[in-house]
C-alpha cells in the first residue's frame, strides 16, 4: 500500500466536512430539539433552525481535516498484505484514532452550537468524553462498513468505485450507524443540555440512558432517530462522496505537477 497523499486527505476532508455541516445544519438542529428534555417546541421548535451555524462552520473544516488526516495515516501505518481479514479491525482503529484527534477541535464548537440551538447551559470539560462515547461507537460501525461496501462494489464491477458509488456506500453506512447509536446520541444531548448541578449534568452516559429509559422508555432512547438517520445518511452521501472525489482530484493535480 503506497503512502497516501496526506495533504490531499487534509484538504479534501476539510472541504467535505464544511460542505456537509452547512448543508445539513437545520436537520441537526431539529434532531437536537427533539432530544431536548424541555420538549421540541419549548426548545425552539422550527424557529431559528440555523442558530449556531457560525460555530459549526468555523469548526467543521479543521475537525474533518484532522479526522481524515489521522484516519488515512493510521490505515497506512497498520496496512500489511498478509492480514486482509483484519482490515475491518484496522479501519476501526483508524476511525477511533481519527475521532480522538478531531474531538479536540469539535468540542468547543459543539458546545457553542448546542447552546445556541436550545439556549441551555453546558460545561465544556465534560463534552470531550461525552462526544467520544457517542462518536467512537458510531465510527466503529460506519467506517468499516463504508470500506467493506466499497470493496464489495469494486470486486463486483472489477474496478475501483467511482465517487458517486462511494457516496452511496457512505449513505448506507451512515444511516445504519446512526440507527444503532441513537441512544448514545440521546444521552450525549441530555448531558449537554442538563441544568448545572443536576444528576444528568454529571456526565455519566449510563446514568443518562437509564434516566431516559425510566421516564420515556424505548421511544425516548430512540428520540429523533428518523431525522438523525435522514441527516446522517444524506451526510454520509455528501461527506464521504465529496471526500473521495476531492481527494482523487487533488491527488491527480499533485501527480501532474505545475
Amino acid at each position: 500500500m503506497e503512502q497516501p497523499g496526506f495533504t490531499a486527505s487534509l484538504v479534501a476532508g476539510g472541504v467535505a466536512g464544511a460542505s456537509v455541516d452547512l448543508i445539513l445544519f437545520p436537520l441537526d438542529t431539529i434532531k437536537t430539539r427533539l432530544q431536548s428534555p424541555q420538549g421540541f417546541y419549548k426548545a425552539g421548535g422550527f424557529h431559528g433552525i440555523y442558530a449556531g451555524v457560525p460555530s459549526a462552520a468555523i469548526g467543521s473544516f479543521p475537525n474533518a481535516a484532522a479526522f481524515f488526516l489521522t484516519y488515512e495515516y493510521v490505515k497506512w501505518f497498520l496496512y500489511t498484505d498478509s492480514s486482509s481479514y483484519l482490515m475491518p479491525m484496522k479501519h476501526m482503529l483508524a476511525a477511533s484514532a481519527g475521532e480522538v484527534v478531531a474531538c479536540l477541535i469539535r468540542v468547543p464548537s459543539e458546545v457553542v452550537k448546542q447552546r445556541a440551538q436550545v439556549s441551555a447551559s453546558s460545561r465544556t470539560f465534560q463534552i470531550f468524553s461525552d462526544i467520544l462515547y457517542e462518536e467512537i461507537p458510531f465510527s466503529l460501525v460506519q467506517f468499516p462498513l463504508w470500506e467493506f461496501l466499497k470493496a464489495l462494489w469494486s470486486w463486483r464491477q472489477e474496478h475501483v468505485v467511482d465517487s458517486w458509488q462511494s457516496a452511496v456506500c457512505g449513505a448506507f453506512a451512515g444511516g445504519f450507524a446512526a440507527a444503532v447509536t441513537t441512544p448514545l446520541d440521546v444521552a450525549k444531548t441530555r448531558i449537554m443540555l442538563a441544568k448545572a448541578g443536576s444528576s444528568t449534568a454529571s456526565g455519566n452516559v449510563l446514568s443518562a440512558l437509564h434516566g431516559v429509559w425510566r421516564s420515556q422508555g424505548l421511544a425516548g432512547l430512540f428520540a429523533g432517530i428518523f431525522p438523525r438517520m435522514a441527516s446522517i445518511s444524506l451526510g454520509g452521501f455528501i461527506f464521504l462522496g465529496a471526500y473521495d472525489h476531492a481527494r482523487a482530484l487533488l491527488s491527480e493535480v499533485g501527480r501532474e505537477g505545475p
